[in-house]
């Protein structure tokens, strides 16, 4: 089992948005010891959210998706996730008296009365109809949930709403998976080498520490640092420990500059 991460909207790969989600699922897991497996990012085309989706529900994987659950033209996720599960969308009917709560209140802030049969009002009510079988994700900043179907949950777009109902999801549904396995990471900056030149020692390492995985970031240089690769391992801290140990050593008889991070 993996995590997942779908952020939806024309907006992002338009480039009128810039990601935020991206970075904040990558720190929420981090903070219950848990890692993102793969993001993908999509635009507001039902198609292809379906087509996603249909790939993603085959699978056993916990996925976060953010976005397009609204109640106009471009919102598709409520109705693509029906279809990639062939069911109906229905209106929730608890998730219909949270929206008509919302009504009543921002009505009562602006000392006025709710009608619920008002055009607008009722449209609000799609954003209640979810696949069928759907549960809700509650919405602490305006009431308005979102859904999960099985290992799936969909949020809006907004980040102030987004985040807490995943940081809800995870601390409601998986603290057994947190911390479960204890990482520790370790690298190095090695100066003015090629890659290749490290790749036999990367293979090796990997090789000999089977819960060990090594990674290499390579960077050209600015005006402030020189051509160099981060080159480092994590994983299983006792091997990690071991790993990195037998790196650095092997780096000292290649005789190549390196500082410890």
């Amino acid at each position: 089992m993996a995590i997942g991460l779908i952020i939806i909207g024309d907006e992002i790969l338009s480039g009128k948005r810039v990601d935020q989600h991206f970075p904040k699922v990558v720190q929420l897991l981090a903070a219950r010891g848990l890692q993102l497996g793969w993001a993908e990012f999509l635009g507001d085309d039902r198609e292809r959210i379906t087509s996603t989706l249909k790939r993603s529900f085959a699978g056993n994987d916990i996925v976060f998706s953010c976005g397009g659950i609204g109640a106009t033209p471009d919102d598709h996720t409520r109705q693509a996730a029906a279809a990639a599960l062939g069911r109906p969308l229905v209106l929730h009917e608890e998730g219909k008296a949270m929206i008509q709560q919302r009504i009543r209140q921002v009505a009562q802030d602006a000392g006025q009365q709710a009608d619920l049969n008002a055009p607008d009002n009722l449209q609000r009510l799609q954003m209640a109809e979810f696949p069928q079988g759907a549960s809700l994700i509650p919405n602490p900043y305006n009431n308005v949930p979102g859904f999960a179907v099985g290992t799936h949950y969909f949020v809006p777009g907004f980040p102030v709403m987004a985040w807490p109902m995943i940081e809800w999801v995870l601390d409601t549904h998986y603290t057994d998976l947190f911390n479960r396995e204890p990482r520790a990471e370790h690298a190095v900056l090695v100066y003015e080498v090629a890659e290749a030149a490290l790749t036999p020692l990367m293979v090796s390492i990997e090789k000999a520490w089977p819960r060990v995985r090594v990674f290499s970031l390579p960077s050209v240089g600015d005006a402030n640092t020189r051509r160099h690769i981060e080159l480092g391992v994590k994983g299983e801290p006792g091997q990690c420990a071991a790993a990195f140990a037998a790196m650095c050593s092997e780096l000292d008889k290649l005789k190549v500059e390196y500082t410890r991070l």
